[in-house]
Order: C-alpha cells, then sequence, then structure tokens
C-alpha cells in the first residue's frame, strides 16, 4: 500500500491483507461504531462477528487506491477482491479517528 493514511487505518489494511481478525479488531475504539451498507455493528463484539462472519470466509481484501480529508473524516476507496459475488468491488469508507483509533466507519459500494 503506497498510500499516507493515518495509522489506525494502516494498521486495520494491513490486518485485513492477512485476514487477520485480531489485527483488523485492535485499531477499533472499543465503542466503535461501523456500518456495512446501511447495517450497523457497534463495539468490538459486534464488530468482530462481522468480520468472523463476512470478512474472513470471503477472504475478502481490500486494496485501497486512494484517500482524501472530507468534513473530518478520513475517505478511503478502492477495490475488494475475494471469493464473494462481483469480486472485485470498488468500496468506499469513511473513518472517523479519535485518540488514534477508529471509532466510526461506514463502508458503502
Amino acid at each position: 500500500m503506497s498510500l499516507e493514511l493515518p495509522s489506525p487505518i494502516t494498521a486495520y489494511v494491513a490486518a485485513n491483507a492477512q485476514l487477520d481478525l485480531d489485527g483488523m479488531l485492535q485499531p477499533f475504539a472499543e465503542d466503535a461504531i461501523l456500518r456495512d451498507n446501511g447495517v450497523v455493528f457497534k463495539g468490538h463484539a459486534e464488530i468482530r462477528r462481522l468480520l468472523e462472519e463476512a470478512v474472513v470466509p470471503a477472504k475478502a481484501i481490500f486494496t485501497p487506491d486512494t484517500s482524501r480529508v472530507d468534513g473530518g473524516q478520513v475517505v478511503v476507496e478502492g477495490p475488494a477482491h475475494g471469493d464473494f459475488p462481483g469480486s472485485p468491488i470498488r468500496f468506499t469508507y469513511r473513518f472517523t479517528l479519535e485518540r488514534d483509533a477508529i471509532k466510526a466507519v461506514e463502508i458503502t459500494g
């Protein structure tokens, strides 16, 4: 990955590339909120369940190729490849960071 991203996002992307469940969860604040195409997951337990049930089994690896700051959020876009219909699919991740952690992320495809 050649983009200059804040450290929590870099950590998430690097762990995702290895399908490392614990590594993907680590950059999230304990009370983080993840919105995936409108479905809301709150806190580590729910986010872990999403990663365990949807990301790891589908080998969904997000490869960001653009980033920008928009209204205090870091917006990262790129394709995700894996064992899922339509792969690769281009996704947009809108990260809200707080105290060097991911406080919220909204994922849309």
